[in-house]
């Protein structure tokens, strides 16, 4: 005897071997011996054999119109069986009734099982329904395998323009775009933003990155919302003939200096620092901008503001500007160049000069001060700044030969062409401006720290930094404490430290008390901001540190062994790691050969040819 039975829910047919009642022992065709439950027998039968039995079933199955089938069947439970005699029209051969269950568990969305062979015709709504979803999952598939199909050939489908963004920096994996894009990288064995740069979606590399970062914290746009700048109150005018020193292309200048003659002979150094945080009040709409954006973010050729540029321009210490500052003034020995007392206040400030590195930095470096050349304007205060700076760096214990060793790099973008040039850290105009940072930013800290007002400082313990609300010795600078507050423009922490500095000047109530949750909020979000701004910052001086190499057309370059095959290429600051570098120790210069570059990934290929020399 056979029987046709279901297992694992399918549906097998096999020889009876023995017969328990409540389980049986059968064979199949294929000879393969299994114990199967009585409950699971739908039919017993003699003819056809066993090879043929399952192939005719299947026929009779595929021949049997399903809506015809769901016509016939009645509104209650129904066991299959009885169904295929009314479809039939005839009590039904073995195969025919396994026919007729074969299609019917085929067609779950017709027929809802409810047991072993039993079943219930789905409503008509329902089925209405289940039909439409089929359909619609069809014709997704069809679209996706179009997509996918496009996509291999490099094509982009038109229906991709409007959601490039999404595909490439948020995929959602549930969407048939998303699932035609992975299954095409599988093809293609490409990542989504190489094949999507094949078909022509990204026009610009640079784009892509920058778009990917502002989606993620500038969803809303870099704009501003239109603010308006309160006038500041009346203020003293600072008698001094001040000069900004910076960067080309800054328009943010937060720091300028003076250099006077005293009656008593010595000098007064002033350090003026732009005052936003004095007409902008905690909790205006300014303030909350900056408090949103933390910072400035600056990247090769471009920068977004922490501030509107309304209120840039009525605060940036430019040529000819009449602002507020808040100035520190050094007494300093004519002859020792000690510091004999400091004064610090608020006043009005009108710059006369605003110099620039590159202009000012073949006039004023090592070389022409060695040689006496003070032919140029404010060489006389800069030839004094030059010397008291120095003797500031040494009261911190720090080596000047140190610092000179160490290279800064400066991007410039113009017409999309990259310049990348080097000045050393320590070199007069880096000295001069860093040094007189370093110092108002670590007596202000100290003035707060006198007056017991809060403050966020910046501490320096074993090597690690960190932000604090208490005054602590930043080790690495060395000094008993420091803070920034000499960049309120660029940086909110800055200007946070800048009204509590304010207030214990014109001793008012500090705008934020010691246990103030602002402090707190502020340091964390400062941090946090700060960090990616930074990496953004230097993934696209990667970027544009690849780009010079395509722009220059380098083939063959040298570069310095970091360690292990970890390098640095001459020129720019670009790192990498070779392959096919020999074991080598450090500060080894080698040669390499150049090979592809790749604006998406931010990585180049490179191969070894041969070693230079060692630099001690």
């Amino acid at each position: 005897m056979n029987i046709f039975y279901e297992e694992d829910g399918s549906f097998k047919a096999g020889t009876i071997l023995t017969d328990n009642t409540s389980s049986l022992q059968v064979e199949t065709a294929h000879g393969k011996r299994s114990k199967i439950k009585a409950a699971n027998v739908m039919l017993r039968f003699e003819k056809p054999g066993l090879s043929e039995f399952m192939a005719q079933a299947e026929a009779v199955a595929a021949d049997i119109d399903v809506e015809f089938l769901w016509e016939c069947s009645p509104p209650e439970e129904f066991g299959f069986d009885a169904l295929a005699t009314e479809y039939f029209g005839h009590a039904p051969t073995p195969v025919e009734a396994a026919g007729a269950l074969i299609r019917l568990h085929s067609a779950p969305m017709y027929f809802y099982k409810k047991g072993k062979g039993h079943y219930k015709a789905a409503p008509p709504d329902a089925l209405k329904s289940a039909l439409a979803s089929a359909e619609k999952k069809r014709l997704q598939a069809e679209l996706q395998a179009r997509y996918t199909e496009q996509l291999v050939a490099t094509t982009l489908p038109p229906e991709f323009a409007d959601k490039l963004q999404q595909l490439l920096y948020k995929p959602d994996r549930n969407t048939i775009e998303v699932k035609a894009l992975e299954a095409a990288c599988a093809a293609t064995h490409l990542s989504a933003a190489h094949l999507l740069q094949r078909c022509g979606a990204i026009p610009s590399t640079h784009d892509f990155h920058m778009q990917r970062f502002l989606l993620e914290h500038f969803p809303h746009g870099t704009g501003f919302p239109e603010v308006g700048v309160d006038m500041h109150p009346e203020l003293p005018l600072a008698e001094v003939n001040a000069f900004s020193i910076d960067d080309a292309t800054t328009t943010e200048i937060d720091d300028a200096f003076s250099v006077a003659r005293l009656d008593n002979g010595n000098w007064r150094i002033g350090v003026h620092i732009a005052a936003p945080a004095l007409t902008i009040q905690p909790g205006s709409p300014v303030d909350e901008i900056a408090a949103q954006r933390m910072s400035t973010v600056y990247m090769p050729g471009n920068k977004i503001t922490m501030l509107p540029d309304n209120v840039v321009q009525a605060f940036t210490l430019s040529e000819g500007n009449l602002c507020p500052a808040l100035s520190m003034y050094l007494e300093v020995d004519a002859v020792t160049l000690e510091v004999l007392r400091t004064e610090s206040k608020v006043e009005r400030l009108r710059v006369t000069a605003n110099l620039r590195h590159d202009t000012l930095e073949p006039l004023f470096n090592e070389e022409t001060l060695a040689a006496g050349k003070l032919d140029y304007p404010y060489a006389d205060e800069l030839a004094l700044l030059w010397a008291f700076t120095q003797k500031l760096e040494a009261l911190r214990g720090k080596s000047a030969d140190n610092s000179t060793q160490q290279v800064d790099y400066n991007f410039y973008v113009e017409d999309d062409r990259i310049t990348i040039s080097t000045r050393r850290r320590g070199s007069p105009i880096d000295k001069v401006v860093s040094e007189l940072m370093i110092f108002v930013n670590s007596e202000w800290g100290k003035l707060l720290a006198t007056h017991d007002v809060a403050g966020i400082y910046r501490t320096q313990n074993n090597g690690k930094v960190k932000m604090s609300t208490v005054a602590a010795p930043h080790q690495g600078l060395g000094v008993a404490q420091y803070m920034w507050s000499s960049s309120p423009l660029r940086r909110y922490v800055d200007f946070i430290n800048q009204r509590q500095i304010i207030s214990v000047l014109r001793g008012e109530e500090p705008a934020y008390a010691r246990n103030d949750n602002t402090l707190f909020t502020t340091m964390r979000d400062f941090d946090a901001a700060y960090t990616l701004y930074n990496e953004f910052q230097r993934q696209m001086e990667r970027y544009w540190c690849l780009r010079w190499l395509l722009q220059e057309h380098v083939q063959q370059t040298e570069a310095l062994v970091l360690r292990e095959n970890l390098v640095k290429l001459e020129r720019i600051p670009l790192a990498g790691r070779i392959p096919s570098l020999p074991e080598l120790p450090p500060n080894s210069r080698v040669t390499l050969e150049i090979g592809d570059i790749d604006l998406l990934d931010l990585n180049f290929n490179a191969r070894y040819l041969a070693t230079a020399e060692a630099v001690s």
